[in-house]
């Protein structure tokens, strides 16, 4: 097929793809600021490779990106074992944690929960 016909295939498909959420992204405190001062809702996920828990929450946060519903939501994924700093200016103290912001400010945090529908329900309140 020639890029002359291709070209219009692909702008239909572009155009008839659903908004998709944000792919998860690195946790800094600069994106975090950025987004919190633009009051854009954003949902941090302290993370551990080696944590069972996070494990089990990272296929629901990991859908959460892929979901239309939650294209405004920001996931910000840190890094537990290498972003001590970080970790202390959010006042994370155990891998697991969730904490879900709107409008600059912290509207909800969770510890070890791996249920699908509760943590949903934290990143929705970011949206609401």
């Amino acid at each position: 097929m020639s890029l002359a016909r291709l070209l219009p295939l692909a702008a239909l498909t572009l155009i008839a793809a659903p908004l998709q959420a944000q792919p998860v992204r690195p946790f800094s405190l600069a994106t975090l600021k950025a987004a919190q001062a633009a009051g854009q809702p954003v949902l941090v996920d302290a993370f551990a490779p080696w944590c069972p828990t996070c494990r089990a929450q990272a296929p629901t946060i990991d859908r959460l990106a892929t979901d239309p519903a939650y294209k405004a939501l920001l996931i910000l994924r840190l890094d537990y074992d290498s972003q001590t700093a970080e970790k202390k200016v959010l006042g994370i103290t155990k891998q697991s944690t969730l904490i879900a912001y709107k409008a600059g400010k912290e509207v909800g945090r969770s510890l070890g929960v791996t249920d699908p529908g509760q943590i949903k329900a934290l990143a929705a309140s970011t949206l609401r």
